[in-house]
């Protein structure tokens, strides 16, 4: 193992994760939720746990599981509909606390933050400062957050998870492999249910296992992603914290051939746009917090507008989102030589900020609709109303190093 400790470099990582984020909101809110069975989702039948209070995990209650099952498991539990605005405004408030203590900050999701403290310790003691970053977010915003310290990513992370609920754990440089050997291999990142499957059915059940197993051995098993998993089981993560920026962004624009006063067709490509963006978003497990749409006259005057949003990667969201900004922005009876939109203030984050809203059938449904995409090209499925946007514009895809995408009516 030592050749993969010798380029890495020492450093000082902070994990936070605000504890039961959307519960803790709803009880900061009304107080006479305080430990009482908790859920917040779709409030009917065929809704969906968005997230549950720790008193029902005792259950076998679970985020994602169908409201009616979760109902059934714990009926004295209180059902709310989760509010995707109210979460967002509480994690940005979250997010402005970090940004103005510390040097160099990653936003990984709505609820969950690293910081790279690296240095620190020659002016302060980077664990006493974390701790009082900790309690700052505590008497600012009345949520709990646990917090993890140590020399990478990964087992900040783990000492986060092991230190919930609502305190904090600090790992020594040296002592990685000690912390992590006890722990069940399904507690390191990337594990999940069907990795961790294929591992018991080899009786690899704790972290040690592994530790002590060839890397090889790992690797025939799992490819690529048993060496990762080896690494990680033995604390090692050279993975930099990425500096959190608002301005990173997805987009598109098309420039068309005439100048083009149809406002059907505008309509059309621009909801062909959304969700094609859309689902760059889920594909690359990110949500956005900010829409922009663009227009640019036959005279070259080019104007934009854009608003916030609760975080999202939903495209029955964002289309009327961004119909209603063009409505805002567009100036009849003038031509128009290209329009764009435009995703901001990305995060990584999953689809379950948007199970307030959902059922279980439009969950199963974007699923499906995602693997046909994710098989047969982007533009396999499309809106009706998308039928005959030839929309061909340049996207900027932060998510991976593919080619620029093309958005193009595929024939039936």
């Amino acid at each position: 193992m030592e050749k993969f400790h010798k380029h890495i470099k020492l450093r000082t990582i902070l994990h936070l994760d605000l504890d039961t984020f959307y519960v803790s909101v709803e009880r900061l809110i009304d107080s006479s939720l305080q430990k009482k069975p908790l859920l917040v989702g779709g409030v009917s039948d065929r809704g969906v746990v968005a997230a549950c209070s720790y008193e029902t995990r005792a259950f076998g209650i679970h985020s994602g599981m169908s409201m009616k099952i979760a109902r059934e498991l714990c009926p004295e539990a209180t059902i709310i509909k989760g509010n995707a605005g109210t979460y967002s405004k509480y994690s940005d408030l979250v997010t402005d606390i970090i940004k103005d203590k510390v040097p160099v900050f990653e936003k990984s999701s709505i609820d969950e933050f690293y910081a790279d403290l690296s240095g620190m310790d020659k002016f302060f003691g980077a664990y006493k400062y974390a701790s009082e970053l900790r309690q700052t977010i505590i008497s600012e915003t009345g949520l709990p957050i646990s917090l993890g310290f140590a020399q990478n990513k990964i087992v900040s992370k783990v000492a986060t998870n092991e230190a919930k609920p609502n305190n904090q754990l600090k790992i020594d440089f040296g002592t990685e492999k000690p912390f992590l050997a006890p722990l069940s291999i399904k507690k390191i990142p990337m594990v999940g249910d069907k990795t961790f499957q294929t591992l018991r059915n080899l009786g690899i059940r704790q972290v040690k296992t592994v530790q002590d197993m060839p890397v090889d051995v790992m690797k025939r098993v799992l490819g690529v992603n048993g060496l990762t998993i080896w690494k990680r089981a033995n604390g090692i993560d050279n993975t930099p914290v990425i500096s959190f920026s608002e301005r990173k962004s997805i987009s598109t624009e098309r420039t068309f051939d005439r100048d083009t006063i149809d406002i059907h067709k505008l309509r059309n490509i621009l909801v062909a746009m959304t969700e094609n963006l859309s689902y760059q978003l889920r594909r690359g497990n990110k949500l956005s917090a900010c829409i922009a749409v663009k227009i640019r006259y036959s005279d070259f005057n080019t104007y934009s507008k854009q608003i916030k949003v609760p975080y999202t990667s939903a495209d029955h969201i964002l289309i009327p989102k961004i119909l209603e900004l063009f409505e805002k922005l567009y100036q009849k009876r003038l031509l128009v030589r290209l329009i764009g939109i435009r995703f901001s203030h990305l995060v990584t984050g999953n689809y379950q900020i948007n199970l307030f809203e959902d059922n279980e059938k439009q969950l199963n449904l974007y699923k499906a609709l995602d693997h046909i995409r994710n098989q047969y090209g982007d533009r396999s499925v499309i809106r009706a109303v998308a039928m005959g946007s030839k929309t061909i514009g340049r996207m900027q895809n932060p998510f991976n190093g593919q080619p620029p995408i093309v958005l193009a009516h595929r024939k039936q």
